[in-house]
């Protein structure tokens, strides 16, 4: 995957950091290979997701090293450079085209260059209840979440969405925007995006990969709304996968491959016409 030099695309273009939450590789590879991704696919490079090694087994771990720099890993023997990295002395993977920071997170950082940030949470990490809820939306200038955004609703993206565009829509067009959104369809309760399915038979691969779908439904007015001031780098990925059920094993917190590896990308969003 092209590598762009991130220390000319800070500062020049907003910046959005999608995470789906929980999805698996598997799944997105085999939902764009079929053709059912059309939003996605659109813009993932050549059609096809990169295979990558999350940097936690679940959502708290992964979206700390994320903050710090650490996206997920190309899934083949490295160092593979970063985009991203906090400045510190013997790193393998700060490379030209590294965008090195001081601070001790990325969004920080964003800020001190100027970018106004945001983050519309989803999974309970981000539902700011609580000390642990706070830990993460309190890196951000900016933080939203309802229950509306939550894993138990159905309609949790749209809803999600419809406030990305709130936030795009009352920023002064001058302001850089860094903005973060958790998406919590995937997680887990998820049955209820496959039509006919019920409580009692619960989620599976079946119902993950229809929540995927409903994702796709409603990504393109994402998209729209932040390339709508200026160019904007995207970058799209799962913070891990999650088991139904392989070699026994059920959810994620586990280091199982279908936890471990998940979908990663990042391309440019055009400004409109």
């Amino acid at each position: 995957m092209h590598r762009p030099d991130m220390n000319e695309v800070v500062g020049r273009d907003d910046l959005l950091l999608l995470t789906l939450d929980t999805l698996r590789y598997d799944v997105a590879v085999e939902l764009a290979a079929a053709g059912k991704l059309p939003s996605l696919s659109a813009h993932l490079p050549a059609g096809t997701w990169e295979q990558r090694h999350a940097p936690g087994n679940f959502t708290y771990a992964s979206h700390q090293a994320i903050f710090a720099g650490f996206l997920p890993t190309p899934a083949a023997p490295g160092p593979h450079p970063r985009l991203f990295a906090a400045r510190f002395a013997g790193s393998e993977t700060t490379a030209d085209g590294t965008f090195v920071f001081d601070s001790p997170d990325l969004v920080t950082a964003l800020a001190d260059r100027g970018y106004h940030t945001v983050c519309i949470g989803g999974v309970g990490f981000f539902n700011k209840q609580g000390a642990l809820g706070n830990v993460l939306p309190g890196l951000f200038a900016e933080s939203h979440w309802e229950p509306e955004f939550s894993v138990a609703s159905p309609s949790s993206f749209e809803s999600q969405v419809a406030r990305a565009e709130k936030v795009v829509a009352d920023l002064p067009a001058a302001q850089r925007l860094f903005l973060f959104l958790n998406a919590s369809a995937l997680h887990q309760p998820n049955w209820f995006h496959l039509p006919g399915a019920t409580r009692e038979t619960g989620d599976s691969r079946e119902t993950h990969a229809a929540a995927l779908q409903y994702i796709d439904g409603h990504v393109g007015r994402l998209f729209d709304a932040m390339r709508s001031r200026r160019r904007c780098f995207a970058i799209v990925c799962s913070d891990h996968g999650t088991a139904y059920g392989d070699d026994g094993y059920t959810g994620h917190r586990l280091s199982h491959e279908s936890v471990w590896t998940v979908p990663y990308s990042h391309f440019f969003l055009e400004p409109s016409a």
